[in-house]
């Protein structure tokens, strides 16, 4: 899949034309949720997704989100982010509109964790946080 945006922007799902070296760079330096993972770690979870799709400017990559799923019951939907420069124009709501509207597992129940952005997910059905969701942390 390949979707043109307008202004050189487009959507892509293509793995191979991730750039992980960019993609580590800031879930490493600039996430919340990922903030010193190791670039070993990013390139399995590219590798081992069942989708990624990435928001590109030229080849330039400036938005990702990637999915794992059971392929039957669930997806997880991970990793979403577009560059703080190119915020606030619909991007983020295009990342996750092709991911879960519009992707293989669309008819799937989706889940995420997230501690801002509830307004984007809001438009795709997420509900609030609730107390059914049970955690259990990574152990080192």
């Amino acid at each position: 899949m390949k979707r043109e945006l307008g202004d050189g922007f487009e959507l892509d799902d293509d793995v191979a034309r991730v750039d992980v070296a960019e993609l580590h760079r800031f879930l490493s330096t600039e996430s919340y949720w990922a903030a010193g993972r190791p670039r070993e770690t990013v390139e399995r979870l590219v590798r081992d997704a069942q989708r990624v799709v990435g928001l590109y400017r030229g080849e330039r990559l400036v938005g990702f989100c990637r999915a794992v799923t059971d392929g039957v019951a669930f997806a997880y939907l991970a990793d979403v982010y577009v560059l703080p420069e190119f915020r606030g124009r619909g991007f983020g709501v295009e990342l996750v509109r092709e991911m879960v509207e519009d992707g293989p597992y669309a008819s799937l129940a989706w889940l995420l964790h997230t501690s801002d952005a509830h307004g984007l997910y809001k438009k795709f059905g997420f509900g609030k946080p609730g107390r059914k969701v049970m955690e259990r942390g990574r152990r080192v």
